[in-house]
């Protein structure tokens, strides 16, 4: 059986932030959790964007509930200032949906310093979960959603002498990284989770080919070459459709048999129906999650500790 946004059960009550919910899959995901009922805090560094984006979302579903939060993944100040707004306006998180990303984006730098895609894709995400540990802590069955992409195999574990790639950048292989960091964060974050006793679970999906603005996005900022070009030409033909390919993380947030740890993607990799994929590269996981934890708190200075964060709690 195919699975789509319809088999989203009632969602009533229920409080999910999806960070970058202004466009693209992010935009899917919000059109499809405020459709269930969920109150939905659309995270996103535009905010005028974002605010169009809940226009959408309200002709779709009139009585749909949504907030705009601004969100600046490559200025940790801005991730903790949004982690504040979340948390002073609900004291219970449901579901985290760390979906905002960008691709293959020419060198740089974000305002701490990081190499840009890593410091996007994973670090502020990682901060921004850390911050948001106490309300997901707060809700019953909390989860939260990582997106991860089959480029992770375009690039390497991310090598904790240096992890913004300043000894050479290439713009795939910095993707491949981050979506690599983004693969083994939401597996260390499960085995978190499971270890603390905690009642939430940390899920990864990937959206197969999708086509989005993403890729015209990279292939305009010009740091990809001309790989960029053909990649867009290659979406626009064969690419799922966004509401289609936003169905593996929608699955990974909603589905009542899905469990910590698993991963939701397409059925061919690159499209099809969304189903449970497998957790693949195991001989060195440990070692690689491990090692992602010790330079994300490094690098951010911000402490992920779920067993602290329960033992807070009382």
């Amino acid at each position: 059986m195919t699975w789509t946004s319809a088999d989203i059960p009632d969602l009533g009550g229920r409080v999910a932030v999806v960070t970058g919910g202004n466009g693209g899959l992010g935009l899917q995901s919000v059109l499809a959790l405020a459709g269930a009922g969920a109150h939905v805090v659309v995270a996103a560094r535009n905010h005028d964007k974002a605010a169009a984006a809940t226009d959408v979302v309200r002709g779709r579903h009139p009585g749909a509930s949504l907030e705009v939060v601004e969100l600046d993944l490559a200025d940790l100040a801005s991730v903790r200032a949004a982690a504040d707004a979340v948390l002073s306006g609900h004291a219970a998180v449901d579901l985290l949906l760390n979906n905002a990303g960008l691709m293959a984006p020419p060198e740089g730098s974000t305002v701490d310093g990081f190499e840009t895609t890593l410091g996007v894709d994973h670090l502020g995400h990682f901060a921004l979960t850390a911050h948001l540990l106490p309300a997901l802590l707060a809700a019953p069955a909390a989860r939260v959603v990582t997106v991860t992409s089959i480029a992770r195999f375009m690039g390497a574990p991310l090598d904790p002498a240096d992890p913004h790639l300043r000894r050479g950048y290439g713009a795939w292989h910095a993707y491949g990284q981050a979506k690599m960091a983004n693969y083994h964060f939401g597996l260390g974050l499960q085995q978190r989770f499971a270890a603390a006793g905690a009642p939430a679970a940390s899920l990864l999906a990937h959206p197969g080919l999708s086509d989005t603005d993403l890729q015209a996005t990279t292939a305009s900022s010009g740091g990809a070459g001309p790989a960029a070009d053909t990649f867009v030409t290659l979406t626009r033909r064969v690419g799922m459709s966004p509401p289609v390919g936003a169905r593996p993380q929608l699955r990974a947030a909603t589905d009542p048999a899905a469990r910590g740890g698993q991963m939701y993607g397409p059925l061919l990799a690159g499209g099809g129906r969304a189903v449970r994929r497998p957790i693949l590269r195991r001989w060195d996981l440990q070692r690689r999650v491990t090692e992602l934890w010790d330079v994300s708190e490094r690098e951010t200075g911000v402490v992920l500790d779920v067993g602290a964060a329960m033992a807070a709690r009382g």
